[in-house]
């Protein structure tokens, strides 16, 4: 049987007008997504010019010796070996920052389950006492301080009026270096209400199927509660950790509002690594110096950040059961 030969203005006969559609469907996404970038760029305008400028003109300068007044002059790592062999103070500041960071996360964190943990019950007016302790994670920080100011007063302050009550001579918090750094952690206490909201929405998305199931297999509350409460919401408390973490290392605004002209409290006991780095930046003018100090601290907090990624893995329960 013949063969009917076909011919290649035959075979290729489409292809102009494929090519011609694949040009205007290019055409389009390039259009598409000149839109979507004009539409986003007062974003990347701001980030360019208010975030990603200034964080690489701050890693120069911590390799320099600019005080804003002179030519900025490179120095090397003097900046750094500053800090850890002549700065006397940088150790200090560093070493309050930790205290504070050791044992205000695990306060609050514990102390924002076990206040969800209450209001998640089934009480009548719960929603008012939910309200009245979330209230002073919205207030003012600075108000927020001035006020703990005059309830921690060694002589007239009402903390101490409660406690002499009770017959306990109360301390003289932010006077004595002693006490000053545990009277900002109760203050820490006071406004735990934030994580609670987090922990309350987490605890009310545990199912009530699996509580039952414990309580028939007689299972007591302590152990319903680290072995399905606590399992259900480690996700929140995994978030809750990290963010307090690097929220806490930030600690600044306490300090310099707290104790007299910023000056760090007694015996710089309150003199946090962000105030330090504040009095180098903006009472002396050492830029290069408070830049090095600002790259110093992100990468103890990015440290600190991907060593919890890691260790959450072994802990943190998932629903889809991946970790």
């Amino acid at each position: 049987m013949k063969q009917t030969e076909i011919l290649p203005s035959e075979t290729y006969i489409h292809e102009p007008e494929a090519a011609s559609k694949k040009k205007k469907r290019l055409s389009r996404t390039a259009r598409e997504n000149i839109i979507g970038y004009l539409f986003v760029s007062p974003w990347l305008i701001g980030f360019a010019g208010l975030t990603l400028g200034p964080l690489i003109f701050s890693l120069y300068a911590s390799f320099t010796d600019y005080n804003i007044t002179s030519k900025m002059n490179f120095i090397g790592l003097d900046n750094f070996k500053r800090m850890f062999t002549l700065d006397d103070l940088f150790w200090t500041s560093l070493l309050n920052t930790l205290y504070y960071v050791v044992f205000s996360v695990p306060l609050t964190t514990a102390g924002a389950i076990l206040l969800a943990l209450l209001l998640n019950q089934k009480v009548k007016g719960m929603k008012f006492f939910r309200t009245i302790y979330y209230l002073p994670a919205v207030l003012s920080g600075v108000a927020v301080y001035f006020l703990w100011m005059q309830l921690l007063s060694p002589s007239t302050g009402l903390v101490n009026t409660v406690l002499g009550w009770a017959g306990i001579e109360g301390p003289a918090w932010l006077f004595d270096p002693e006490w000053t750094k545990p009277a900002l952690l109760v203050m820490k206490m006071w406004s735990v209400g934030g994580g609670m909201l987090l922990y309350l929405a987490s605890l009310q998305g545990v199912s009530n199927e699996m509580y039952e199931a414990a309580e028939l297999d007689g299972a007591s509350s302590m152990q319903r509660f680290f072995y399905i409460t606590a399992p259900m919401i480690s996700p929140i408390i995994f978030f809750d950790v990290i963010t307090s973490t690097i929220g806490s290392f930030q600690i600044f605004q306490e300090a310099y509002v707290m104790t007299e002209s910023g000056n760090g409290g007694p015996a710089n006991s309150l003199l946090f690594y962000n105030l330090h780095m504040w009095n180098n930046a903006f009472e002396i003018f050492d830029m290069g110096y408070a830049s090095a100090m600002a790259w110093l601290l992100f990468i103890i907090v990015m440290v600190l950040t991907v060593l919890n990624l890691k260790l959450g893995k072994r802990w943190v329960h998932y629903e889809g059961g991946d970790k």
